[in-house]
């Protein structure tokens, strides 16, 4: 089968918002760049989300072949997540009206959310519905995090059971799909996400520390990400108060994300007081992505400590750059950091075990740079267009047969 253009769904977050602040993360990254990547394929995608704040309802094409679809639904004001559910069901008759009054060949719904709206969009036009779900309830509560609808799982698992395809990022995700969510075999593919190579890529640390005001003596620690409980900020912290180099700086380049958001920025800045390391923590406002490049340039180290994670898109670029990559030994980061080799895994509790292998990384640069290297050259495995085109492969596939539906 020939697939001419897809329905992409990501009700939460517009491709178009900052990343690294609200609710904008890798995934408007991942949306962003597949949608482009699959452009050059040579299938259309038009990505449909939620208007709100300075987003009107109506389209916006980034590129040709790629649309931005903002919907009206529940209004233009910002709406948490754990509030969305509310206004799923105008959000999916808005959709109705423009996927059915267009030729679609396949649908993928992004996000729990999307995937519920996918889902019924599946009944009503008898398309097909590819799932990614970024993130998974079960594993996010086994990580300790429970700040979601008490129905998410229950939607996750209809989604599950439905969608003609489920994309996992990497294999850990997958074994979760399986055994938890009770997936077909047959419906789970692991595809990794992808790396811009050209924007992502090894540069010179002291030009890009004095492009970024950064003074070019000091050992530097970045982390960039949401500023929330998941991504493990105050395990960066813990880890900086640990290390035997008193000059050591860590970046924070992201601001505060989701509901508790703000709360948990005032307790990172009350925990940095606690281990008397204020000075020595600089908190960046979140960057455009393609300005992160010089940021992971400049630094000596990435930390990825986050509390579960379905793959890292921050791993792969740091990694990208050469950047020697210290994470936890948890979900997609496992498959991204082979360790010893490109980077470090920390089984992590408190924070502080993230400081050994950094300070080994600072203490003797002929390592860091080996490491650096070896990441940089693992990262030529993954790319946006390999991506796209596994994908493209998977919407001929489901669109050749009847979608199977739930009921």
């Amino acid at each position: 089968m020939s697939v001419r253009r897809v329905a992409m769904l990501s009700v939460h977050t517009s491709p178009l918002d900052q990343p690294g602040s609200g609710d904008g993360g890798g995934m408007n990254v991942y949306v962003a760049s597949l949608a482009s990547a699959l452009t050059r394929a040579g299938v259309e995608c038009d990505v449909l989300t939620r208007a709100e704040g300075v987003h009107s309802p109506g389209v916006v094409e980034i590129e040709p072949g790629v649309r931005v679809v903002h919907l009206a639904a529940g209004g233009q004001e910002a709406m948490p997540k754990y509030a969305l559910p509310e206004v799923l069901g105008e959000f999916t008759d808005a959709a109705n009206n423009y996927i059915g009054g267009r030729s679609f060949d396949a649908l993928h719904a992004h996000y729990w959310l999307s995937g519920a709206v996918g889902h019924q969009l599946k009944h009503d036009l008898g398309l097909p519905l590819v799932a990614t779900f970024h993130t998974l309830a079960a594993t996010k509560a086994a990580a300790g995090i429970n700040d979601d609808p008490i129905t998410r799982v229950g939607t996750e698992r209809e989604i599950v059971a439905c969608a003609d395809r489920i994309i996992a990022s990497a294999p850990d995700e997958a074994e979760e799909l399986l055994t938890t969510y009770g997936a077909r075999t047959d419906k789970v593919e692991v595809i990794p996400p992808g790396v811009d190579h050209e924007l992502f890529s090894p540069g010179d640390r002291h030009r890009n520390r004095q492009r970024l005001g950064l003074d070019v003596g000091l050992p530097i620690l970045l982390f960039v990400g949401r500023i929330q409980p998941l991504k493990g900020v105050d395990r960066a912290l813990r880890a900086l108060a640990e290390l035997p180099d008193p000059r050591a700086l860590l970046v924070v380049v992201g601001g505060p994300s989701g509901a508790d958001g703000e709360d948990e920025m005032s307790r990172l800045k009350a925990l940095a007081q606690q281990l008397g390391i204020v000075d020595r923590v600089r908190w960046v406002s979140p960057q455009p992505h393609g300005a992160l490049a010089s940021w992971y340039r400049a630094a000596d180290v990435c930390l990825v400590p986050s509390r579960t994670e379905s793959f890292g898109l921050v791993a792969l670029e740091a990694a990208a750059c050469g950047l020697p990559v210290v994470a936890t030994d948890v979900g997609g980061l496992q498959s991204l950091v082979d360790d010893g080799e490109t980077g470090f895994l920390v089984d992590a509790h408190g924070g502080e075990e993230f400081a050994v292998p950094i300070a080994q990384l600072m203490a003797d640069p002929a390592l860091a740079a080996e490491i650096g290297a070896r990441a940089a050259a693992r990262s030529g495995r993954y790319a946006w267009s390999m991506t796209a085109a596994r994908l493209r492969r998977i919407y001929a596939d489901v669109g050749a047969y009847e979608p199977v539906f739930c009921r």
